[in-house]
């Protein structure tokens, strides 16, 4: 197949309302459909890349976590086995609309590698395998202090001192130390996505740092932890090593803007593990 995939953009509904979600490919026999649950404050933009690597051959679904992206917000923080309760909505829903048929597989960065772990202990009816890059499984310690920070975060004011503080943070993260062979115009889309949620970028953050990551052991489906040189390279394979079926596979070439950068390597890896099962 020498075209290149479209992506489509479409809503479909949870117990929060609506959620946003970008879609391509289609159901092909003897290929189970992928859904791709993103890091936050993003969406399901930074994988617009991977999206079209993956919909050569299968059907590709890309979900907003509810709050972030276009996707209608909770009431308030629901951590992660309240996101992906709300994930389950989604997919129960695509069924009932004809979009989806029978088991997913999962790929999860960052946030969504718990979120995808969540889902699949609520779901093995539905869920087959997982994917997964970047366990955020830190120390007790460390947890506990960033949680503090998170459940602390001061609140958008008048002045707008503290938006305007986290955008310069992220802007040096996202822009000025990005990979440089990532454009310039790619970084600063991905700042504007991550950008338009600032007043609520800790909810997430907040089911992160509580999260239970015994929970991981939960996790029956086979797993893949396709890992980069990042500075979760250390906790990723710890936390894979807790997970009772997870193969890991290590690139230690690649670290920032992995799906700028190497979208068909991710793909490949994915494609290879999942195909086999």
């Amino acid at each position: 197949m020498t075209d290149t995939p479209s992506i489509r953009r479409a809503y479909t509904t949870c117990r929060h309302g609506q959620m946003h979600y970008r879609t391509a490919g289609a159901a092909q026999a003897g290929r189970t459909p992928i859904v791709l649950l993103h890091q936050n404050p993003s969406s399901s933009y930074e994988y617009e890349a991977l999206i079209r690597e993956l919909a050569t051959d299968r059907l590709v679904i890309s979900f907003d976590t509810p709050g972030y992206g276009m996707s209608d917000a909770p009431p308030a923080p629901p951590g992660m086995a309240g996101y992906a309760a709300a994930f389950s909505d989604a997919l129960d829903a695509l069924e009932s609309e004809g979009v989806l048929t029978g088991k997913v597989d999962l790929y999860g960065f960052h946030t969504g590698t718990l979120l995808s772990c969540e889902l699949a202990i609520a779901r093995p009816d539905k869920v087959r395998a997982l994917g997964l890059t970047g366990i955020p499984m830190f120390d007790p310690a460390t947890l506990a202090a960033k949680l503090e920070e998170a459940r602390n975060f001061p609140e958008p004011d008048e002045s707008g001192e503290v938006i305007l503080g986290l955008l310069g943070r992220l802007w040096g993260y996202i822009v000025t130390n990005r990979d440089p062979a990532q454009p310039l115009d790619k970084a600063v889309w991905n700042f504007a996505d991550k950008s338009r949620v600032l007043h609520r970028f800790t909810w997430a953050y907040s089911g992160v740092w509580s999260w239970d990551f015994s929970r991981l052991g939960l996790v029956t489906q086979p797993a893949v932890l396709v890992q980069t040189a990042e500075d979760l390279l250390e906790v990723s394979l710890q936390a894979a090593a807790r997970m009772p079926d997870c193969r890991t596979v290590q690139l230690l070439d690649l670290d920032k803007d992995i799906f700028d950068l190497a979208p068909e390597r991710i793909a490949h890896e994915l494609r290879d593990f999942l195909d086999r099962l």
